[in-house]
């Protein structure tokens, strides 16, 4: 299986994961998915929530938004701790 055959992904999010280092889906079910956000967020210019609901959602078998819809306060505090929240 290929990063781009998660739910949710493509060939972008493959191309945007090996940004940062993540080449399989061993690698990125292992990662943290709020480190990687944080390590996409500094590495490419533009990401935006959507991109912290997509590796949580390939990483739960479920759709990006599904995740906004159901997970995203949940998202944005964490994100806040870590100083990554949408100002």
């Amino acid at each position: 299986m290929r990063l781009r055959d998660l739910k949710g992904f493509g060939i972008k999010s493959e191309e945007m994961l090996a940004k940062v280092d993540i080449h399989s889906v061993e690698q990125f079910m292992a990662a943290d998915s709020f480190e990687l956000y944080k390590q996409i967020k500094q590495n490419i210019a533009g990401t935006g929530l959507n991109s912290i609901y997509a590796l949580i959602g390939a990483k739960e078998g479920k759709h990006w938004q599904n995740v906004a819809k159901h997970q995203k306060t949940e998202i944005l505090l964490k994100l806040d701790d870590m100083g990554l929240a949408p100002k």
